[in-house]
């Protein structure tokens, strides 16, 4: 299980770190907005790729936040039936919804998009609109997405079955992915220190 832990510590950091970029994406799509207003209202100059890449950027935050969004527990739940549960039954439910429901639709998702990627990318199709952009880096958020959270679902189903065979704690209990990962680390340690005074005693 240490190993496990310690492959879910990585994910944790890669997720981490997608969710640190991802935030500068819409601090761009706010100054491309602000400037293509500008433009359009004081030099009457427009541009559909500007425009696009807009949607094109939140697309990415969307998408490419997902994990992250997991790994912070900011997804929806609903917390009127939640709140009634024990922390071993919420453990429980979310071992059943990521094995029997989240991973087979982001396999799905993933096997369904990158057909239409590829397709894109080999044509070179691009916007129908006048100056706008090449579409197959838009749709490769898409599994991109995908493959990002199946790889923190991964993660958060390990966490999961650490609580409940009690060699870590409960992720669900924290809300930051900061606190989790100290939580899980120290997990870690003290399940190799018992492991190694286990073997001195022998």
């Amino acid at each position: 299980m240490g190993t496990l832990l310690n492959l879910s510590k990585s994910i944790d950091a890669l997720s981490r770190l997608i969710g640190r970029i991802v935030i500068w994406f819409i601090f761009a799509t706010a100054v491309i907005s602000a400037l293509n207003a500008v433009a359009r209202k004081a030099f009457n100059v427009g541009s559909n790729a500007f425009l696009e890449i807009q949607w094109y950027l939140f697309a990415a935050v969307f998408m490419l936040g997902a994990g992250y969004a997991f790994l912070q527990n900011a997804h929806v739940r609903i917390d009127v039936l939640a709140g009634k549960l024990s922390a071993r039954m919420r453990n429980i439910i979310d071992v059943i919804g990521i094995i029997v429901f989240l991973l087979p639709l982001c396999y799905f998702m993933i096997s369904f998009s990158w057909p239409v990627v590829h397709g894109a990318y080999v044509s070179g199709e691009v916007s129908s609109n006048a100056g706008g952009l090449i579409r197959w880096p838009v749709y490769a958020l898409v599994p991109a997405g995908f493959g990002l959270l199946a790889l923190q679902a991964v993660s958060e189903l390990i966490k999961r079955i650490a609580f409940l065979t009690g060699k870590g704690p409960d992720s669900i209990a924290h809300s930051g992915a900061d606190t989790t990962e100290d939580h899980v680390h120290a997990a870690v340690g003290d399940s190799t220190q018992t492991n190694t005074a286990g073997e001195s005693q022998k």
